[in-house]
């Protein structure tokens, strides 16, 4: 099947390559994201891959579809950048990849943790200059501590397991409980109780309406006074504006996001010769106490690998007329 591949990277191009060996679809790769400009490029393709920032919303689908497009193959599991409705309106099959390695979220999540608590980031950028004082480099034990996971799917029940293997108090929230949430030893929070008591809040949660700014100022004033926020799931989460403020007052006491809300025309690329003229994260750098990294979470052999395969996988059975065992509608 001709797949027209968008926000293609050096690294999606190798382990698509190696992936398609058992498929053998035909692949043409393009560096730009798909938006309703660059959707002519997919004409005579019948499926597009699409990545997490990449746009197909309604214009976007129809546009496809007037271009023999009729499936849309994420390579992620996150789909709020899709209009399901549309899709389905449209007769176009959306799939996902709905289990990589959430090994590979979950332990980035508790590096950034560790980093941001440890200060690891200011203390490379000091010995780099042979500084070796150690002002201002306090951290904290973990052990102990009370860890919120909110979100406690597949991702955060990992991220809950290892910080449970830290000796930490873990409590989580999520609109469906799961027992094996609580089979690690971690429990249900109680109304209220993530903002007093939390001095880790995680984010494992899905982008959708309910969910869209969950920490905001007013969860942020609620919060335990010097808590750490970390983000590894969709920027639109948190309300950026608001953490800066938390961030000022101190009523923060740390950020580490892999994702940001405004992401889509900044990450995944090589800005470092330009003017950034996102004055938000301009600022949001400019803090000591907040580390950000480029949606790096899901960066690795494993997950990568697996994302490839389920991904053309998926293509095959499309093609084949099998039921498509990752597809996603809106009903």
């Amino acid at each position: 099947m001709d797949i027209a591949v968008f926000s293609a990277k050096p690294y999606d191009r190798e382990y698509l390559n190696a992936a398609n060996a058992a498929h053998r679809h035909r692949l043409q790769y393009f560096d730009v994201p798909l938006d309703i400009e660059t959707a002519a490029l997919a004409a005579g393709h019948g499926a597009v891959c699409i990545f997490v920032n990449d746009l197909a919303d309604s214009p976007v689908l129809q546009a496809l579809k007037q271009g023999g497009t009729k499936l849309v193959a994420l390579r992620c599991t996150g789909f709020n950048n899709v209009d399901l409705k549309a899709a389905d309106s449209l007769g176009i099959k959306v799939v996902r990849v709905v289990d990589y390695s959430p090994n590979s979220v979950a332990e980035h999540a508790v590096a950034l943790l560790m980093a941001i608590n440890r200060k690891i980031h200011r203390a490379y950028n000091r010995t780099r200059d042979f500084n070796f004082s150690l002002d201002g480099l306090m951290g904290f034990d973990l052990c102990g501590k009370t860890v919120a996971v909110i979100g406690t799917g597949k991702i955060g029940r990992v991220f809950g397991k290892i910080m449970v293997g830290f000796g930490c108090n873990v409590i989580g929230y999520d609109k469906f409980p799961s027992p094996e949430f609580e089979a690690l030893g971690a429990r249900y929070a109680l109304p209220g109780e993530i903002g007093v008591s939390a001095d880790i809040i995680s984010l494992h949660c899905p982008l959708t309406p309910e969910t869209y700014h969950v920490i905001d100022a007013d969860t942020l004033s609620r919060a335990k006074p010097g808590a750490l926020l970390i983000n590894t799931s969709r920027g639109a989460l948190i309300d950026t504006e608001a953490v800066i403020a938390a961030l000022r007052s101190g009523q923060l006491g740390g950020l580490a996001i892999d994702v940001y809300e405004q992401e889509a025309e900044l990450f995944f690329r090589d800005l470092s010769g330009t003017i950034i003229a996102d004055d938000i994260l301009q600022r949001l750098i400019t803090f000591p106490n907040v580390i950000v990294t480029g949606h790096q979470a899901f960066l690795t052999r494993e997950a990568v690998t697996t994302i490839c395969a389920t991904t053309l996988q998926s293509v095959t059975e499309f093609e084949t007329g099998k039921p498509l065992s990752n597809q996603i509608s809106a009903s």
